[in-house]
């Protein structure tokens, strides 16, 4: 079977589709190496002469509801942080699980433990937003650490690493937080999804265009946060205490990321496909609160991959004499996209979940979709 070029040109239909293909294609290369690749392979600019003088004083805050397994387990590489003035606030909001007993066995062995109870269900809003605020409230110190209680800091360094990202000038700091390793599909996908995200936000910090964070490791002055209203505007939303906090806030010019192996948070994956859903589905329900141009630009790298695989199939539908070009074609997008994803990878201690990279996005290609077009869930009370 030998192709027909003469043929191909009078075909205006193979030829659009050709066109097509060639716009996705130089689309996603830019995408995979000014964004993944940048990312694992981004190395900052140190200060020079900081020792443990020079370090400012910190509070990490964090909010927990029924999380005494978790704090039993990660809160004590908190407070064991390497780190010369810290405080770790931790928000006990309506547990009636041991969490109270859990925090005031550390707390006497740990006084730079600082516990806000709350008894009775005082938020007029929905979310964790106001309890965070409490906490935040509450912290003694400018510079605030956000975390999870089921995320844990990969040494006794992150605060000292998570520091480093400030400069003159700086507000927000943004961080990783990856998916521990695990031998089973639902983790390598938990890994792939917080790989490919974490490039995507970060990478648009690199960019000049930061619009998200996640608030599993994410950095911001105190007194920047209420001088920018906390999150008065946009209390009546359940969820985005980091993304819309993030978007509304964050410029080129006060917003940097941390991503030494040092900063870096680790969870455990979810062990049911419907919580690890339901994370996600949260996490994009206040994207209809970001402008038309940026939802656009936010979803730009999925239309692509919907693009570039819908017109190769269709090219090769029209002409079958042309799959062994169009074949040609999806292999080497494939071998940059690994190329570009196993620098990513291998930043983040993200195991070799990057040979399968191409066959995890065609899963998010429909898994994103669907995200988008089901409702979220109606509005918890706590979201964690």
């Amino acid at each position: 079977m030998t192709f027909d070029f003469n043929s191909f040109l009078s075909d205006t239909y193979s030829i659009v589709l050709a066109c097509i293909l060639l716009v996705s294609t130089i689309y996603l290369y830019l995408y995979y190496g000014l964004y993944q690749m940048r990312v694992g392979r981004y190395r900052p600019r140190r200060q020079s002469g900081e020792d443990s003088t020079t370090l400012p004083p910190v509070s990490v805050v964090l909010t927990a509801r029924n999380d005494a397994a978790w704090l039993k387990e990660n809160l004590v590489y908190l407070l064991e942080q390497d780190y010369p003035d810290f405080e770790v606030v931790v928000v006990d909001y309506l547990s009636t699980d041991d969490t109270e007993f859990v925090l005031k066995l550390l707390h006497d062995y740990y006084p730079h433990l600082k516990v806000v109870p709350f008894k009775e269900d005082v938020n007029l809003f929905q979310g964790k937003k106001y309890p965070l605020s409490i906490g935040i409230k509450s912290a003694k110190n400018d510079i605030l650490m956000l975390a999870d209680p089921d995320c844990t800091p990969k040494n006794l360094h992150w605060l000292r690493g998570m520091v480093h990202g400030y400069r003159e000038g700086t507000q927000l700091v943004l961080g990783y937080c990856g998916v521990k390793r695990s031998k089973n599909l639902l983790g390598w996908l938990q890994q792939y999804d917080a790989l490919a995200y974490g490039a995507q936000y970060l990478g648009s910090v690199l960019m000049g265009h930061p619009y998200t964070g996640s608030g599993r490791n994410l950095s911001y002055r105190r007194s920047f946060f209420f001088k920018q209203g906390a999150f008065i505007r946009h209390y009546d939303v359940a969820d985005g205490s980091d993304d819309l906090f993030v978007y509304q806030n964050a410029t080129r010019r006060n917003t940097t990321i941390c991503i030494d192996d040092d900063a870096c948070l680790m969870a455990e994956p979810k062990h049911h496909f419907y919580q690890w859903h339901d994370d996600r589905r949260h996490r994009v329900a206040t994207r209809n609160r970001h402008s038309l141009i940026d939802r656009i630009r936010e979803s730009l790298p999925t239309w692509a991959s919907v693009l570039f695989y819908l017109t190769a199939i269709l090219l090769i539908l029209s002409n079958t004499t042309l799959w062994p070009i169009v074949a040609a074609w999806v292999v080497v997008k494939w071998a940059w996209q690994i190329v570009c994803f196993a620098q990513l990878a291998r930043r983040f201690d993200g195991g070799h979940v990057y040979w399968t990279a191409p066959l995890y996005e065609l899963y998010f290609i429909f898994a994103n979709t669907i995200l988008i077009l089901l409702p979220t869930q109606g509005n918890r009370k706590f979201k964690k």
